[in-house]
């Protein structure tokens, strides 16, 4: 909500609609029905890559389907993220969802990611997610692996 003041009124106007006004929530796992909150805990889907996933979800033609954020071995620094798509959730899994987008996460991963939010940007030469990771101490020179 926006609080303007006008004089010795003051009146209340309720926030805007559009992907903002949708937070992300754990469905599925421990914490089910708590709103992510970013740098803090669970796993937040930014506006543009709520946008972005919304696309490529409604192109998938699959309701059930989601991206699966999971991080690996790997990279000069230990660890890397791998995104991929999958049919639905598999029995250990926390989901977060945003309307109708939701995020797939095993376990073991979640240790790694928790306080994340994907966004998605766009750049002269590329486009892509883009995950920050309140957990990262230092990355590798190509951006793509990191320590926690």
């Amino acid at each position: 909500m926006t609080l303007e003041t006008m004089g010795p009124e003051t009146k209340v106007e309720p926030a805007p609609a559009g992907p903002s006004a949708d937070p992300t929530l754990c469905v599925a796992g421990p914490n089910t029905g708590t709103p992510s909150m970013p740098g803090k805990n669970g796993i937040t889907i930014g506006d543009r890559a709520f946008e972005r996933l919304q696309k490529l979800l409604d192109e998938r033609k699959a309701p059930e389907s989601g991206l699966r954020v999971a991080v690996k071995g790997g990279g000069c620094s230990g660890l890397a993220y791998a995104l991929s798509w999958d049919n639905k959730p598999r029995e250990k899994d926390r989901v977060f969802q945003r309307g109708q987008v939701r995020v797939f996460v095993d376990p073991k991963s979640y240790i790694y990611l928790v306080g994340t939010v994907i966004e998605y940007e766009e750049k002269l030469l590329q486009a892509g997610f883009k995950l920050t990771n309140p957990q990262v101490r230092t990355t590798c020179g190509c951006g793509e692996s990191f320590t926690v």
